[in-house]
């Protein structure tokens, strides 16, 4: 009898060690298994119909994650719509005409909150989207630390300043990654999402006018027919909206063909290429080899990267709220 007393004790305080760690700032692993059994299911399955309807918007969702968690931390600020003293993010440079897949979240919220009504927050939706995206394609597929609150504001400063530009050089993208506690390895893994999806001429448009001198006597023409390709589709003026795929080899599937791209220096942004060219230490360079030789070693970088990236300044236990509607804050 004293046994079994003393084992239940022991159940309670660990049940509320839990309680307390989450309550004081940390993310836990099935999180939502006694309030919303069935959330990671419903956003899964859901996802998988959005991808199957349009294979880009597996890009688009993941890109919705990395955008949100590069403004004010992983908080679902980025789903604000204008209203009230808010300015929403989307009207951000790099968001505006560009961010895709808020319909797709709105769905997935609105059978969460017939489900479970307020106990699913919208930052943890990105969350687990962004995994089920990528594992639409083909790519890994990881656990998700969940517990997220959202938050009552959005910061368009902060969109316009912190997410890389698609021109942004080296140097600026380890600071940028390096002030979101990211380091070398992850900037490197993360890129590789770009293995999927497509960029606006607007945004790749200096990365094709602009010749380097490797470039400029390239006498074996390695570059020449890649560049001519993305003339045609981006003039020099205009047609700001074309699109191209990031990956030109495997467009629609995640896999480790970005990093072989970039090494022959097809990569479609700025900010792709200068991995290689602007690596003078080489310590970049030997990660993007390891990458283009070896998926499953990409697949298990990328996967512990976007968990880590998952952790940016979150909102858990009292702060923030968990949204009805996740464009707008609760009245």
């Amino acid at each position: 009898m004293e046994i079994i007393r003393a084992f239940f004790i022991l159940l309670v305080l660990v049940l509320n060690a839990v309680k307390i760690s989450s309550e004081d700032g940390l993310l836990i692993l099935d999180y939502y298994k006694e309030t919303c059994p069935l959330a990671e299911e419903i956003v899964s399955r859901n996802v998988e119909i959005a991808v199957l309807k349009d294979p880009r918007m597996a890009a688009s969702l993941l890109r919705l994650h990395f955008h949100d968690c590069f403004v004010m931390g992983c908080d679902a600020s980025v789903l604000l719509d204008n209203y009230g003293d808010i300015i929403s993010e989307k009207q951000a440079v790099p968001n505006l005409n560009s961010l895709r897949g808020f319909e797709v979240i709105d769905e997935i919220k609105y059978i969460l909150e017939e489900a479970c009504p307020l106990t699913v927050s919208c930052a943890d939706i990105l969350a687990m989207a962004a995994r089920d995206a990528v594992a639409s394609r083909g790519g890994p597929r990881w656990k998700v630390w969940l517990g997220r609150k959202d938050s009552l504001k959005a910061s368009l400063d902060g969109a316009n300043q912190f997410i890389p530009a698609p021109n942004s050089s080296l140097e600026s993208l380890i600071a940028n990654f390096n002030q979101h506690g990211l380091d070398i390895e992850d900037l490197v893994a993360l890129s590789g999402s770009h293995t999927l999806g497509k960029a606006r001429c607007l945004s790749f448009r200096q990365r094709v006018y602009d010749i380097n001198i490797e470039e400029k006597y390239d006498k074996y023409k390695r570059y020449r027919t890649f560049r001519r390709i993305l003339r045609s589709i981006c003039p020099n003026s205009g047609r700001d909206n074309a699109i191209a795929p990031l990956d030109f080899s495997t467009p629609a599937k995640f896999d480790n063909h970005y990093y072989i791209n970039i090494l022959e220096g097809k990569g479609l942004l700025g900010s792709d290429n200068v991995l290689v060219t602007e690596d003078h230490e080489g310590e970049i360079r030997k990660l993007v080899w390891a990458f283009a030789s070896n998926h499953e070693l990409f697949f298990s970088s990328f996967a512990n990267s976007v968990v880590k990236m998952g952790n940016i300044n979150v909102l858990t236990g009292y702060e923030g709220e968990i949204r009805k509607n996740c464009r707008f804050v609760n009245p």
